[in-house]
């Protein structure tokens, strides 16, 4: 497990890097009349062949419901829809029935956020996983909305009391707080490994033995680490994960939570309906193990065979060369617009840990203005707040543009961007 792509190995050379992107049919577009320089990536990234071909051999040869059919094509899709699992398991360390299929990291953090919820409302249910008055729920000012609003809408319904890590000027997480925010009462610790605003990566190790220490359950948001770098779930010690599909090569529509298989099997439905069932009565129903019992409904199959595809095309290079490759983009990113007149970078400053993300504010320039600007000439980013409002407040900037790279980015498009935000700060007057 690598914590940090600071300590990885060997980076991508510039003809692997050349053959990954032939892979990718879309950044052979054009843009505006320029080459395509998508640096949108940790909003979604791109997808390659392999995984497209993967998708469409699905529904070309082996379409079916699974778990349900009889007849040959039901049973290969089952086959096809649990080797998937497998494969994502054996991806961030985790055992086949700790894998749920969910549409995305959003829906993932909600399910346990209302099977908390769920179980607090049952006498009868495992304590470990009842709130009430009295109790703390503890996240960072880093999270997006998607590992804040859950924890809101628990806290408000059960009675329980929402806290928070807080950051520093420059975003970090105040480490010497921990002690004083997670303290006895807290049930659960939910945070981001990697912040998809600063592209810092928060040291879970720490996190997770304080929130030990008092009993919490620990939630980790893996939404920009587990596209990016090698993850050992079962290594970080952590209750939960979430992750999505669509921003590590695989379609929309496809999501993922970890949970530890004795935690999933006592916790209570999120979703009821069919495929997720023992036997049912007129009065009531019993419930598969997990992961079935979260899975309810008509399930994402293709999605699952096409992320298992993505995994597979990563894997094939190697996760550590990735997050090096990205790492050294993150480097440039940083050294090339912190010497721009007017540019603030946030996050962490040159020479400091990062993946290959970085969000700015080029002063008195609206982000979305920064963003037209360089769509002109082909460049696409992130402008907004980037769904993390508070953390975009904390730090006194209102949104910011966001450049977000991948396997595929080159250190040519990191300059192109450079340029153009350059060229940006010139055009509106900035630095004068």
């Amino acid at each position: 497990m690598i914590s940090t792509p600071a300590v990885a190995t060997a980076s991508l050379t510039s003809t692997e890097i050349a053959g990954i992107r032939r892979d990718f049919p879309i950044l052979g577009e054009r843009v505006n009349g320029h080459p395509l320089v998508y640096l949108d990536s940790g909003a979604t990234s791109q997808k390659p062949r392999q995984v497209l071909d993967a998708e469409r051999e699905f529904y070309e040869k082996h379409n079916s419901a699974v778990h349900r059919g009889a007849h040959t094509l039901a049973a290969l899709a089952t086959e096809q829809f649990e080797d998937a699992r497998a494969t994502v398991a054996r991806f961030v360390g985790a055992q086949d029935d700790e894998i749920v299929w969910t549409s995305n990291a959003t829906e993932a953090l909600n399910l346990v956020a209302y099977s908390l919820l769920n179980a607090s409302l049952d006498r009868s249910a495992d304590p470990r996983l009842r709130l009430g008055e009295g109790d703390e729920i503890v996240v960072t000012e880093q999270e997006h909305h998607a590992n804040l609003i859950p924890w809101q809408e628990l806290a408000a319904r059960t009675g329980a009391t929402l806290r928070f890590v807080p950051v520093d000027d420059e975003g970090a997480l105040v480490l010497d707080a921990l002690d004083s925010v997670i303290t006895e009462r807290a049930r659960v610790v939910a945070f981001t490994h990697v912040s998809n605003v600063l592209g810092s990566v928060n040291p879970v190790a720490e996190l997770v033995s304080r929130a030990r220490q008092v009993g919490a359950l620990v939630v980790l948001d893996a939404c920009q680490s587990a596209p990016h770098m090698p993850l050992d779930l079962a290594a970080l010690d952590v209750d939960f994960a979430a992750f999505s599909g669509h921003k590590m090569l695989a379609p929309n529509g496809i999501g993922v939570l970890y949970g530890r298989s004795e935690l999933l099997n006592v916790m209570p439905p999120f979703l009821t309906g069919g495929s997720m069932i023992t036997t049912v009565t007129m009065e009531r129903a019993e419930y598969l193990p997990a992961p079935q019992r979260f899975e309810a409904g008509t399930q994402k199959v293709a999605q699952s065979v096409a992320l298992a595809a993505a995994i597979d095309y990563l894997q094939t290079i190697g996760m550590d060369r990735i997050a090096a490759h990205e790492a050294e983009l993150g480097a440039r990113l940083v050294d090339g617009l912190s010497v721009i007149p007017g540019v603030r970078v946030l996050g962490p400053a040159a020479g400091q840990p990062r993946v290959g993300l970085a969000s700015f504010d080029v002063t008195g320039v609206h982000s979305h203005d920064v963003g037209q600007f360089l769509d002109d000439r082909g460049i696409a980013v992130r402008v907004g707040h980037h769904c993390a409002q508070p953390l975009h407040r904390r730090l006194g900037v209102t949104s910011s543009t966001r450049a977000s790279s991948y396997l595929y980015t080159t250190a040519d498009e990191i300059d192109e961007l450079i340029v153009g935000v350059a060229e940006t700060a010139a055009f509106f007057g900035v630095g004068r």
